[in-house]
């Protein structure tokens, strides 16, 4: 995988996407089987009636809205292209925030209709989402990396646009998890890799600079914000946090303010402060 680099000379970082299709995989299984237990719980109705960090979504519109962006690139694998414009992944991370009206309307929909028969047919649709995703990720229609998908935002390649199911599904188990107690969700390591990459290359073409540095330990450290670039010894502004804590933060989970407060993120230098830069992904 490339590596990230500052400013204008930071080439765009690329994905294996052999291991992207790997780890889609296994986070679809481990969020397959968070969901298959909630619908067998004898107090299932009740935790689909919890709520979460999204707005007013309850787990049930969670789940919905899970099903249906796993499910989304093989039903939609054959619609005929338009031309849209090429889509870069950090312009989509900028973007899709722009569609949560939209989003919000489907998952809705979704719970009210196809989830209207209780636990069960909870279970059994994120079943057929998940079939349809695995199915696609183990056939043939997967090894042209160059192939065009297109979305609302614009046209990515199909290798990109899995990387972005990789987002989905990143982000919202852990929703899920915050919203059902859990302590330790099962993230695939590439897919968590992946997902704080993608959105620390984002922060930085969206604050574009030199004179912070980000770190996420293992697995990013980017330069941003604009001011006084750092070359080489200690830089004097560093903000580091751990890869949960920076997705939380990167997609407005977490609260700046907070994330200090709680001691999951340290900030050092007069230009540390991120608040007004975040979140990157709405």
């Amino acid at each position: 995988m490339a590596t990230s680099r500052g400013t204008a000379a930071r080439r765009a970082r690329s994905y294996d996407p052999v291991k992207v299709r790997a780890a889609l995989a296994a986070q679809t299984e481990a969020l397959r089987g968070a969901v298959r237990r909630l619908c067998a719980d004898e107090q299932a109705e009740r935790l689909l009636a919890l709520p979460t960090r999204l707005g007013d979504w309850r787990v049930r519109e969670l789940v919905a809205h899970l099903a249906l962006q796993l499910a989304w690139v093989p039903r939609h694998l054959d619609r005929p292209l338009e031309g849209r414009a090429p889509l870069s992944l950090s312009a989509w991370a900028a973007g899709v925030g722009g569609l949560a009206e939209l989003l919000d309307a489907g998952a809705r929909e979704h719970a009210a209709e196809a989830f209207a028969a209780g636990p069960a047919a909870v279970a059994a649709e994120f079943d057929a989402a998940a079939d349809a995703l695995l199915t696609l990720l183990a056939g043939p229609e997967v090894a042209d990396g160059q192939r065009r998908f297109e979305i609302r935002l614009g046209s990515m390649t199909l290798a990109d646009m899995l990387v972005t199911r990789l987002v989905e599904a990143v982000v919202h188990a852990d929703d899920l998890a915050d919203a059902l107690g859990l302590a330790d969700f099962p993230h695939d390591r590439f897919a968590l890799a992946s997902v704080c990459r993608l959105l620390a290359d984002a922060f930085a073409d969206q604050v574009p600079g030199g004179s912070v540095e980000l770190r996420i330990p293992p697995y990013a450290v980017v330069q941003a914000v604009a001011g006084p670039r750092h070359t080489r010894g200690t830089p004097p502004n560093v903000v580091e946090t751990d890869p949960l804590s920076w997705i939380r933060l990167a997609t407005g989970r977490l609260d700046w303010a907070a994330a200090l407060d709680a001691a999951v993120v340290s900030a050092s230098g007069e230009r540390s402060d991120l608040a007004a830069h975040l979140p990157i992904l709405g």
